[in-house]
């Protein structure tokens, strides 16, 4: 009894310092991804002024973006797979820090379309790698609340990116360049040099941790090994196809309502500075630091949908209510004043920066470890397909009526779509005995994502 007391106590203190000192390093390679990806709404304006790049061409550019990451998510994994989180992770990181520095020297749409498609192959398997990483460092108990921590950080990133950019545009002219050039260019090398950092400072394995005592690496890894057999004990996991197991419809559902998902979070990406401009006497710094509230305000609301996860027994609900509270904030934006509809985006970035984290907390713990990094890599790259549809839908919109009105309304149906379809999803409960999950297990079909009790 008490070498069991002795584990459990060092499970907790590994998993406590995993997030004092490797969370922080995700969170700021996040901010770096946030920064580089989003910048560009930010010089919408000064592009189309300086090298002729349009509504349309611009929404196609942002969202050209994400086909690249869709084509070379799943590659990435496999190869992350091969060599390893910290040696993959960092050569993400220079990779995009490299393109997005290049984006300075933006001529006319054809070389801004090829480096936003490179920008996106440069990025692919970022996310999921993140993911797949907590999945072999963190116990199922503690994945929810360091994947709600991790995307809480792209809400501040996403708020620190307007004061930035706007300073940083407001160096139109020092040197000789542009301010949208000065963006790209200082953001772009911060990510070079974070990502060299995070090569010496990121571990692959829980044993090659050094801030790890012994006895921690042990009970961590053992944790961990436990957890994955639990998963595998309905089946001979050499004899499973996991290529197979990824066409489970349940698989396919999660990527329709994370897709929509990312329509409203990305629709914001890089159309909130735009809307934010229609505010009379709004400059670039003005519109930076105003553009940062709806981001402040998802933020908070993630802190407290964090805590009512962790109590909750199912996802499923907390998830609708988030959609619906999206699909409510983006609907009142567009009726509203350009005063008012700033209010009601940042209720709208509430629900859908909140929904993200609690989708996630269903793939994360329900997958079976032998699809876990596939899955994650589909589930990421097909939904962050919204990202494509997203800009440049309301690019065409825009140049088409001049308002990105009518997006709006499209983005609240969806949201409400959304919710609905989440009724039609398992998910992993909690708060059963474990003899209830070994025979959910054994009943679970393939073996993907099973509706089972902890």
């Amino acid at each position: 009894m008490q070498s069991v007391d002795l584990g459990v106590t060092d499970v907790a203190s590994a998993t406590k310092k995993f997030f004092s000192r490797v969370l922080p390093i995700m969170l700021v390679m996040l901010v770096c991804n946030q920064l580089n990806r989003s910048n560009i709404g930010y010089a919408q304006d000064h592009l189309q002024a300086d090298v002729g790049i349009g509504a349309a061409a611009y929404g196609f550019g942002a969202g050209l973006f994400f086909i690249a990451y869709a084509l070379f998510e799943l590659p990435s994994n496999v190869m992350m797979e091969k060599f390893g989180a910290k040696v993959w992770l960092a050569r993400i990181m220079v990779s995009w820090g490299i393109v997005a520095f290049l984006m300075a020297f933006v001529q006319n749409e054809t070389m801004f379309y090829v480096l936003r498609f490179l920008l996106g192959a440069a990025e692919a398997g970022f996310f999921p790698a993140v993911i797949f990483y907590f999945a072999r460092w963190v116990p199922a108990g503690q994945r929810g609340r360091a994947t709600a921590l991790f995307i809480a950080g792209s809400s501040i990133a996403a708020a620190l990116s307007g004061p930035i950019a706007g300073g940083l545009l407001t160096l139109d002219d020092t040197l000789g360049l542009h301010g949208w050039q000065w963006l790209f260019g200082v953001e772009g090398l911060l990510s070079v040099v974070v990502g060299i950092i995070v090569y010496f400072l990121l571990d692959a394995r829980i044993q090659d941790a050094r801030w790890l005592t012994a006895a921690e690496k042990t009970a961590l890894s053992a944790t961990i090994e436990a957890e994955d057999a639990a998963h595998t004990k309905a089946a001979d996991g050499s004899k499973l196809n996991r290529w197979k197991m990824l066409l489970n419809p349940q698989i396919l559902l999660l990527c329709l309502i994370y897709f929509s998902i990312q329509l409203s979070i990305y629709a914001n990406t890089f159309w909130l500075p735009s809307i934010v401009k229609q505010i009379p006497g709004t400059t670039d710094l003005t519109v930076g630091f105003l553009s940062s509230i709806p981001w402040i305000c998802a933020v908070v609301a993630m802190y407290f949908a964090g805590k009512l996860q962790d109590k909750a027994r199912s996802k499923r609900p907390l998830l609708v209510v988030a959609l619906l509270v999206a699909a409510a904030g983006t609907y009142s934006a567009a009726i509203a004043s350009p005063v008012l509809a700033l209010v009601f985006l940042a209720i709208a970035a509430m629900g859908f920066k909140s929904a993200s984290p609690l989708f996630w907390t269903i793939p994360q713990s329900g997958l079976h470890p032998l699809v876990l990094a596939p899955a994650i890599a589909i589930i990421n790259s097909i939904g962050n397909l919204g990202g494509f549809v997203a800009p440049f839908g309301f690019g065409i919109i825009k140049e088409q009526t001049g308002s990105v009105i009518p997006g709006l309304f499209a983005l609240a149906a969806v949201s409400v779509l959304a919710a609905v379809l989440v009724y039609f999803l398992r998910e992993r409960r909690s708060g059963t005995a474990a003899g209830t999950a070994a025979d959910a297990e054994a009943k679970a079909p393939a073996g993907v994502l099973r509706e089972s009790h902890a």
